[in-house]
């Protein structure tokens, strides 16, 4: 063999240099990513700050000196990862609007954060229990509200609302239903049973 060729074997030999270390957004966005992953497979109650470390492939240390505590790290998951509603585009009338919004947020709820959320409500303690409901309230209730009010005045001044649906309390109808539903009966909302809840209550409720 010459010295070229043994040159040639002992380079194919050489080792592939490790990837650069991940920081700032980049390793941030690992561990969030991991934080839902743990959630997902393993629920709050079993999330632990070495899991999500290993599962970002990095060291506790990176984890602390951003987050002091298991809840601080999930609350920051689960604000940053639950999709925005958005707005609504005229769809023609209130009937269909209030339909989008629906689907919507039944969506959100069911995005990779939204069941996360779901999961840690249902499991953490009364000590973080508030906590995490306003991150429900911040992140998906109150842009509710603010957004079906938005539809409801829209459907005012196109006329297929009654011009006095005004009051506070009618776009608080379809997010109380929404998540009474889905937290004491299970439901998945599906098409049909979102198009029920909008023919039967909502139409009869503010039609002119």
């Amino acid at each position: 063999m010459s010295r070229s060729e043994v040159s040639g074997v002992a380079g194919s030999r050489r080792p592939v240099a490790a990837p650069g270390r991940r920081r700032g957004p980049e390793l941030e966005r690992a561990i969030l990513d991991a934080v839902l992953e743990q959630l997902g497979t393993d629920g709050w109650n079993a999330l632990t700050m070495e899991g999500v470390a290993s599962g970002a492939q990095t060291g506790k240390a990176a984890l602390y000196r951003r987050w002091p505590s298991k809840a601080d790290l999930v609350a920051e998951a689960l604000r940053t990862r639950l999709p925005p509603l958005g707005r609504i585009p005229d769809l023609g009338s209130a009937r269909e609007d209030l339909y989008a919004v629906c689907v919507r947020m039944r969506d959100v709820m069911r995005s990779r954060a939204g069941q996360a959320l779901r999961t840690v409500l249902h499991e953490c303690d009364h000590i973080h229990a508030e906590r995490f409901r306003d991150l429900v309230r911040a992140g998906l209730y109150e842009p509710a509200h603010g957004l079906i009010g938005e539809l409801v005045r829209r459907g005012i001044d196109r006329g297929d609302v009654r011009p006095d649906a005004t009051g506070p309390l009618l776009v608080e109808v379809i997010p109380a239903l929404m998540m009474y539903r889905a937290k004491v009966c299970g439901s998945e909302w599906a098409d049909a049973e979102i198009a029920e809840m909008i023919d039967g209550v909502m139409v009869p409720l503010l039609s002119a």
